[in-house]
């Protein structure tokens, strides 16, 4: 059965409404701190729903990537740089012939300029 507003402020109104200002401060730091748990727990679902279907940015879509390989019980195969030997992340060309396209970009960036092909 779905509360009403009614409702739930029949649960809260008897420390809402309090004569002590310290049992009305409580009351109120109390229902932030319900409204926090329950936003942290909708950004962790929608920041999971984000990695498994789309994102922007670099990083997202190394765990996109990451996860679709999870999906076909591939292991992880993240190429370490052909250059120093550090992690590769997916990066997006952003200008020149290949603009618009995935290739794998050195973690080290801009020290480290190794690449490889998708």
């Amino acid at each position: 059965m779905e509360q009403t507003d009614s409702d739930r402020w029949n649960l809260y109104s008897r420390w809402l409404e309090h004569a002590d200002p310290l049992v009305r401060a409580n009351a109120i730091i109390c229902l932030i701190h319900q409204a926090n748990y329950v936003l942290d727990y909708q950004i962790d679902a929608l920041e999971k729903q984000c990695i498994e279907d789309a994102g922007h940015g670099e990083q997202p879509a190394t765990a996109r990537h990451i996860e679709r390989q999870k999906r076909k019980d591939q292991p992880d195969q993240i190429p370490p740089c052909p250059k120093c030997g550090k992690p590769l992340v997916l990066r997006t060309a952003k200008s020149g012939k290949n603009a618009g396209k995935q290739f794998w970009g050195c973690s080290a960036y801009p020290e480290c300029k190794g690449v490889a092909e998708l």
